[in-house]
């Protein structure tokens, strides 16, 4: 074994036509079970020819939107409807989905921010390597499909970085426009480079997200736009043979830039909105009151937006502490249209 080979071992050959669902195993000794596994479900189907396509949901366990869409497109999905091959977790983190929570409870590990992870490091950690150095480099091409979680709703979004080469630019807008979501977050200046998307784009390949719904549930609209994304998505790339994409409406390309289009708690209390999600807003304006139940003679403390926006993301849960996220802006992308 090299040292930058992974420790999860895949019960199923990727190189096998037809549709086979099995496990990524990765070996976890605790107290309760010396010689346990982390068993991660994983399902590869292939057929023909065609691109290799990477389709995962539950990167964060608590948003499920995406992991529903992404099982029921696999329940019905069959080898011959594919053209290459294409591989689906539905639930990536999959302890954190097991718990409904955003970290593993394993090692409080955030999986959108452990790439490019550790062969040796902790589960989290383990599960990050083995996508980044095993799985990506047999894909072209990548679908992560999040939400806000239990702690924010978004409008639906679909979600990409923005690479240097003009070709793969080229090829992301048009998956934004076929995608079909209501805004198309692109993310032009510098990211974190520890996400999914980051990783994909440094294995050489196009990688593609999306953020739909969230407040710790599901809609029938949330999922819809997640399920009829999927499918366009597939279409386009090539790997749902014989389908045409569902006409969308077009999407409004949309940035986020800096610190100001965020608003922050500055202090804990009850947290009032004075507005929607989704609404259009100036700098200046009202963004709600900070609420103190403890200290009923202290007047309520007013936060305001930095700069002009659409909200495109909001704060669920009324209770907040200092820097918890109340809202998220984005401002229309220079030359979009």
């Amino acid at each position: 074994m090299t040292a930058s080979a992974s420790r999860l071992r895949a019960d199923i050959d990727f190189d096998r036509p037809g549709k086979q669902r099995g496990f990524l195993n990765l070996s976890h000794s605790v107290h309760r079970s010396a010689y346990g596994l982390i068993r991660i479900p994983i399902a590869c189907i292939a057929n023909g020819s065609g691109p290799t396509v990477l389709l995962t949901a539950g990167n964060h366990g608590d948003e499920y939107e995406g992991q529903l869409a992404v099982l029921k497109f696999l329940d019905a999905v069959e080898p011959d409807q594919i053209a290459g091959r294409l591989i689906v977790i539905p639930s990536l983190n999959y302890p954190a989905a097991m718990a409904g929570t955003r970290t593993s409870p394993l090692d409080d590990g955030n999986l959108n921010r452990a790439f490019p992870g550790a062969r040796d490091g902790t589960p989290t950690q383990m599960i990050a390597h083995y996508v980044e150095r095993e799985l990506l480099p047999m894909v072209q091409i990548g679908l992560d499909m999040h939400s806000g979680g239990s702690s924010l709703e978004y409008v639906p979004a679909s979600l990409s970085r923005w690479p240097d080469d003009p070709r793969q630019r080229e090829q992301l807008l048009a998956l934004h426009r076929i995608f079909g979501a209501e805004v198309a977050l692109i993310a032009e200046t510098a990211q974190d480079d520890r996400t999914l998307s980051a990783a994909g784009l440094r294995s050489g390949g196009l990688h593609f997200a999306c953020e739909i719904g969230g407040g710790g549930t599901v809609t029938a609209r949330s999922l819809a736009v997640a399920e009829r994304g999927l499918r366009n998505f597939l279409a386009h790339v090539g790997v749902l043979a014989g389908v045409t994409p569902a006409a969308v409406a077009p999407a409004r390309q949309m940035v986020i830039g800096g610190p100001d289009y965020y608003v922050y708690a500055p202090s804990r209390g009850l947290f009032e909105p004075a507005f929607m999600l989704g609404d259009i807003v100036k700098a200046g304006q009202t963004a709600g009151f900070i609420h103190f139940r403890d200290e009923p003679d202290r007047p309520p403390r007013r936060l305001e937006f930095r700069r002009d926006g659409k909200v495109v993301c909001r704060r669920v849960p009324a209770p907040v502490e200092p820097g918890d996220c109340i809202c998220q802006l984005a401002s229309d992308r220079p030359g979009s249209g």
